[in-house]
């Protein structure tokens, strides 16, 4: 490996946190976790901007909903779990000044149309640039409140990825339950074996993907390679880490992860956002 592990050489880049490390089983903020992270973020020289799941996580318990839920129903969670969800960024990242300034955080709730759509794709990116300029860490969601089925990612890997793409940034860090990619799923598979560096998205990879393994996420490993094809397309490294402990982004240069290395040239920002459109 090279330098590609180090956060410290980076100029900006994209953090997505998954439902399973923010809240617990019993539907409450990991305050102490949220700590750690915010003062990983405050030490760290670059521009970031942070898409967090975990609202319909919160809102689930504060609406005291258990089970399958419905559109309805996860549209009502995450109502009432976005507030409970900028509140504990605003109390983590708040003590951490920037300069003589306090740290400002700043969301944004988007929809597949707000990324896929070239006019509200330009918009967006205009006030994050924005956002980021005046030294605020934009809080990005998808805004599930709002979209239907037709019209949701369903998963925060793929919204970061679109994030990365706009904003240019040079690192997408996808903090999740698992330590990277496998040969095959290593919660069934004893065999499996962890790939330390990817460098092309090839059909024999693509394979590797499983489903799922959280009780409280949307996203599995399929979802965090489309991210992966998203981010190498516009020239943007992207690293799957293990974030279930405290302090995830300082240990990213030591622990167990899986990087997707991205080539030298990425095209240019109008074919990157056709070239990644979902549709």
């Amino acid at each position: 490996m090279t330098g590609e592990r180090s956060l410290s050489t980076r100029r900006r880049i994209v953090i997505k946190i998954g439902s399973s490390l923010l809240v617990n089983a019993q539907g409450d903020l990991r305050e102490a976790w949220l700590d750690s992270l915010a003062q990983d973020i405050a030490e760290l020289p670059c521009e970031t901007i942070i898409v967090s799941s975990g609202a319909i996580a919160l809102g689930r318990k504060r609406l005291g909903l258990n089970g399958p839920l419905t559109l309805g129903q996860k549209q009502a969670c995450a109502a009432a779990g976005q507030s409970r969800l900028t509140q504990g960024y605003e109390r983590a990242l708040g003590p951490h000044n920037l300069g003589d300034k306090a740290r400002v955080t700043a969301q944004a709730l988007l929809t597949v149309y707000d990324t896929e759509d070239r006019r509200r794709y330009l918009n967006a990116r205009s006030t994050l640039e924005t956002l980021l300029g005046l030294g605020a860490i934009p809080i990005i969601n998808e805004n599930d409140t709002v979209a239907t089925d037709e019209i949701r990612y369903g998963d925060n890997d793929r919204l970061a990825a679109r994030t990365a793409q706009m904003v240019g940034a040079d690192a997408l860090i996808l903090l999740s339950d698992i330590d990277g990619l496998y040969t095959a799923n290593p919660r069934t598979d004893s065999s499996a074996q962890h790939l330390r560096e990817v460098r092309a998205l090839t059909p024999d990879i693509l394979a590797m993907a499983g489903t799922t393994g959280s009780q409280v996420g949307t996203g599995g490993m399929v979802t965090k390679l489309m991210a992966a094809q998203i981010a190498m397309a516009a020239g943007c490294d992207m690293c799957i880490h293990d974030g279930q402990g405290d302090h995830p982004l300082r240990r990213l240069s030591t622990d167990r992860c899986t990087w997707f290395l991205a080539g030298d040239a990425p095209a240019s920002a109008r074919r990157q956002w056709i070239a990644g459109s979902l549709k």
